[in-house]
């Protein structure tokens, strides 16, 4: 997220779960980190493109999410360079979703 001009704050926690409750995030959409920004949560390893179609495009939804921790999503880039399909997904709230974008 910095490389793509984003400034975070790190805040550690030992437990997200009241975290994605506050922000309506699915249970089986949990991944390991949660952020917020311009009013939307971003859950997972959510490429910062991605992030940056959300807010240019500014959908109603609650945010986005890569569940899981996918080969090749940011910050899992393995030495060996393999990576794994996977889909960031568009949170629509009521646990509706749709696939945002294909990685």
């Amino acid at each position: 997220m910095t490389k793509a001009g984003y400034h975070a704050q790190t805040v550690l926690m030992d437990d997200l779960t009241d975290v994605r409750r506050r922000y309506k995030i699915p249970a089986d959409l949990a991944a390991c980190h949660t952020a917020t920004i311009g009013g939307y949560v971003i859950e997972g390893h959510v490429p910062a493109a991605d992030v940056t179609t959300l807010l240019r495009q500014r959908p109603k939804a609650l945010g986005l999410s890569v569940p899981g921790m996918p080969l090749g999503s940011p910050g899992m880039e393995p030495a060996n360079g393999e990576v794994e399909g996977y889909f960031t997904l568009l949170l629509l709230g009521e646990g509706r979703r749709r696939i945002f974008a294909r990685h």
